[in-house]
């Protein structure tokens, strides 16, 4: 049985989705970030034939909707993240699941695409049982999913940038690089950004990002009036 992974961080105002600050102020970022986490654990629990996990940077109890989540991952194994960059505390998350979970293949999503659907992640996980390696490109250049049929070969990405436009070309370089045969996913948008909030909302309207997204609107959508007035 495929292990579908979960590394997400706390939603706590000031740690999470920075980047949407403005508009949103630190503790819509925090909740946008708690309805997105939401929404992707959802949608993990309702995708058949895999074991959930989640890998988590904080606690859940310093963050926003803190009860909620801790109901969404009852019955889920929760590890704690090690390590320094996010490329250490991926290898390390890989690493903590071979050991609880051995022989089982990987499959690895972030919390920054909410619009993932249990269609999407079964299916990947399927076709993660005759391919050495998956990757799903986002549309920054990065990767929004990883599949390792061998979760051991995440040892690579400790060399491998993150968060920059060339992360998914050099991954994907890395893992050829230990022999493996890399195979696309479709690309997916992450939200890091105010208009990728507005994008990926538009996708899934009525989900708890986009109600969240709603919430910060008026204020991202107020013009000024000449004057100064609003």
């Amino acid at each position: 049985m495929t292990v579908l992974l979960v590394v997400a961080k706390a939603p706590v105002p000031g740690a999470v989705k920075t980047r949407l600050c403005p508009p949103a102020t630190p503790r819509q970022a925090a909740r946008v970030a708690a309805a997105a986490l939401r929404d992707t654990l959802a949608a993990v629990a309702a995708t058949p034939g895999v074991t959930p996990v989640l890998a988590l940077h904080g606690r859940l109890a310093d963050g926003v909707d803190a009860d909620a989540l801790r109901a969404a991952v009852t019955g889920w194994t929760v590890l704690p993240q090690r390590g320094a960059g996010l490329g250490d505390r991926l290898a390390a998350a890989y690493a903590d699941v071979a050991a609880a979970y051995p022989g089982q293949p990987v499959l690895q999503i972030g919390m920054d695409t909410p619009q993932v659907s249990p269609v999407l992640l079964g299916a990947a996980a399927r076709r993660l049982a005759g391919a050495d390696a998956l990757l799903g490109p986002a549309a920054d250049g990065g990767w929004w999913v990883l599949g390792l049929r061998e979760p051991g070969h995440a040892t690579a990405l400790r060399g491998v940038p993150m968060s920059t436009p060339a992360t998914g070309r050099r991954t994907v370089a890395a893992l050829a690089a230990r022999g493996l045969r890399v195979e696309p996913l479709p690309m997916a948008r992450d939200v890091d950004e105010w208009a990728d909030a507005l994008a990926v909302a538009a996708t899934v309207p009525g989900s708890r990002f986009a109600r969240q997204v709603d919430a910060v609107r008026p204020v991202a959508e107020t013009v000024l009036l000449p004057g100064g007035r609003r």
